[in-house]
């Protein structure tokens, strides 16, 4: 009986969770004269009317490009500069080791969105302003602070006899951690990877404050170009919303099995 009554609220709490995203899908797919309809539609022919004013838009591709580059720059940046710090905190002893700790946590907790007026003036300062170069490193500080803390974890989590047993048989520092402890960490890198990538494909304020020349855009400044002056294209904008989901989705759905034990195992481990 508990746990037919587990089940039921579990199922509740998934519809009310999906039913807007199928929303979004579905309204995608609507024709334009059924978007708005008082009463709501589930029945319907589908069109693609919507998905080809959204890719219309000019330079839609431009920004496809400027967000995986910006996105994978900044993901692959954090998780080089996170396996060496985190390694080094994990293996090795020094001076101000725990403050570092302490640092990383507290840089994690702290709300970027506070440092948007410090960013944007350095960044005008340093003549870098519409660069996509400037906002990748703005990514990479972002979303470096949960990938160290996570991937001590992980490196926390494997034996060190491991590292010392691959040494005696002739490997040195690094030959033992790529060799030994690299593969290991696998689920932590992909649970830190699919963190990071939705954080810096997500982000709006930053490159909506840092880059006004419309080369210089990214997919979430895109979604906003939907609106007028006469109202919201919704047909468009849910189409828009959609193609802007899917990569996430994609990676999820690729990374699923291993990214969801990496990011329990590296909150309990270390």
């Amino acid at each position: 009986m508990r746990g037919g009554s587990l089940n039921a609220v579990a199922l509740v709490l998934a519809v009310f969770f999906v039913f807007p995203v199928y929303w979004m899908f579905s309204t995608s797919f609507k024709p334009a004269s059924e978007v708005l309809t008082e009463t709501p539609s589930f029945l319907f022919t589908p069109t693609f009317e919507h998905y080809g004013t959204a890719t219309g838009v000019d330079m839609f591709w431009t920004y496809v490009r400027n967000s995986l580059t910006v996105t994978v720059g900044a993901v692959l940046l954090a998780l080089l500069v996170a396996l060496a710090a985190g390694f080094a905190i994990v293996r090795m002893r020094f001076r101000g080791r725990k403050g570092l700790v302490l640092a990383v946590m507290m840089a994690q907790l702290a709300p970027w969105e506070v440092m948007v007026i410090v960013m944007y003036l350095i960044a005008r300062d340093t003549q870098m302003l519409n660069s996509i170069g400037f906002l990748t490193l703005i990514y990479f500080v972002m979303v470096l602070p949960f990938t160290i803390w996570t991937l001590r974890g992980f490196i926390a989590a494997v034996p060190k006899e491991l590292e010392e047993a691959a040494m005696i048989d002739g490997c040195n520092r690094a030959q033992s951690f790529f060799r030994v402890v690299f593969p290991l960490l696998a689920p932590g890198l992909m649970s830190t990877s699919l963190f990071g990538f939705i954080t810096a494909w997500n982000e709006f304020a930053m490159v909506l404050v840092l880059n006004k020349e419309s080369e210089a855009y990214t997919l979430p400044l895109w979604l906003t170009q939907f609106q007028s002056a006469f109202g919201n294209d919704w047909g468009a904008t849910m189409a828009a919303s959609s193609l802007f989901a899917v990569p996430v989705l994609l990676l999820f759905v690729v990374l699923q099995r291993r990214a969801v034990g990496g990011l329990t195992s590296g909150a309990v481990k270390g």
